[in-house]
């Protein structure tokens, strides 16, 4: 039986950041620098605006059950508007207490600033092109030199989340894959089909 303290200090599971009416839609493997894990989609049950590019909430989790990231890209959150720095800044830490403990000791956050997120929908039977903006708290982890980032909706819940992200200098670009980033996913021609 494992002691209560470490059970306190397990991080929580995809389960309690899921959005209600949500489904599987797909799920592929995916390389994350070098170490294997799985992509898994889910859309809205309703079928709304469930293509690439459109609403989703997507997980990626390493091989050893880690939880890598998340998105979850909503167009009911789309103009409304976004909580504080400071607001954002709380939930962030908050939520990592709850996700990811062990990133806490370490971490340094670099900015926070309002990230816009792409999204197409269709609506009144019309494809229109939107922004879902949430308030960005960009963080390093000063252990091991990685990168992580929480986005914080409009509900003040979070919208992203990636960790362990390696970043190259020159040319100051990101090194980690975006497997998270539908934009990516079809750049590279990957599907997340039912396997």
């Amino acid at each position: 039986m494992r002691p209560a303290a470490a059970d306190s200090a397990r991080p929580a599971t995809i389960g309690a950041f899921m959005p209600a009416g949500y489904r599987e839609a797909g799920r592929r493997a995916a390389i994350v620098d070098g170490e294997a894990a799985e992509l898994v989609r889910y859309a809205r049950a309703d079928g709304r605006n469930a293509t690439l590019g459109a609403e989703h909430f997507s997980t990626v989790i390493a091989d050893d059950g880690r939880l890598k990231g998340f998105a979850r890209i909503d167009l009911d959150l789309v103009g409304r508007p976004l909580p504080t720095r400071e607001d954002a800044q709380a939930i962030a830490k908050d939520f990592l207490r709850e996700a990811a403990p062990d990133l806490l000791p370490g971490m340094r956050i670099s900015w926070i600033d309002p990230h816009d997120e792409p999204l197409r929908v269709a609506r009144n039977g019309r494809s229109e092109d939107l922004t879902l903006t949430g308030m960005k708290v960009k963080m390093r982890n000063q252990a091991d030199g990685l990168w992580m980032g929480v986005i914080v909706g409009a509900d003040r819940k979070v919208i992203v989340f990636e960790r362990d992200i390696h970043w190259i200098s020159f040319p100051g670009r990101r090194g980690t894959e975006k497997w998270l980033h539908d934009a990516w996913l079809v750049e590279k021609g990957y599907s997340v089909g039912q396997s």
